[in-house]
């Protein structure tokens, strides 16, 4: 039975307010405020985000941050379909991408391993693997970092990423994988109603 949005029927560590604000009453935004969304903001979200764990503590995940009307119009060109008024209408607009060259920190992130950065060096396919899969698991501790900033988050994915490639990572070598518009949610954020979701007696084996 799908379950609906209610307080947990098993105790938490954390508050109603906390669990509400980061889960339960947050949602996927495209209506906002005219709110500023600060620098400090954002590096308090990355501030949570970064503790989350990846494999080795590689920490692939690299952010675009676009503000100016400007730079979110080269966005535009690139997104599909609705994603082109969202991304026109965002406050700020975080392009996601991985960083296949992330073993060249692991000298820093890594030191249990002091091979590691050499190893990896001649292994680029594994290397763009490991950094897509980990940027991923980091994408979604960044959505909940900003939640916990006081933000509400827009991710979106229906986008030319070849062409982001080539407008903004031509010389990095980062790869897009999603779009987050940020800011202050207007109302609920949505005009949609709250969509159901599956409990977790639909979604899980116990052995």
């Amino acid at each position: 039975m799908t379950e609906t949005l209610t307080h947990p029927t098993t105790p938490l560590a954390v508050g109603d307010d906390v669990a509400d604000l980061l889960f339960r009453a947050a949602r996927t935004t495209s209506l906002w405020t005219d709110e500023p969304v600060t620098d400090e903001q954002l590096t308090s979200a990355w501030d949570l985000a970064k503790f989350g764990p990846t494999a080795m503590n590689t920490l692939p995940l690299r952010v675009l941050v676009l503000r100016s009307g400007e730079a979110r119009e080269r966005l535009v060109a690139h997104m599909g379909g609705n994603n082109k008024d969202r991304v026109a209408n965002a406050p700020v607009s975080l392009v996601l991408a991985a960083d296949p060259a992330f073993h060249q920190h692991l000298d820093t992130l890594f030191p249990a391993y002091p091979g590691m950065k050499d190893q990896l060096e001649p292994a680029a396919d594994v290397r763009e693997q490991m950094a897509r899969n980990n940027a991923l698991i980091q994408a979604g501790y960044l959505i909940v970092g900003l939640r916990a900033a006081g933000l509400a988050a827009g991710p979106m994915n229906g986008m030319d990423f070849a062409g982001v490639d080539t407008e903004f990572f031509g010389e990095s070598g980062w790869k897009s994988f999603l779009v987050i518009n940020v800011g202050h949610a207007e109302g609920e954020g949505s005009p949609y109603p709250r969509a159901p979701r599956l409990s977790f007696d639909e979604v899980a084996q116990v052995l």
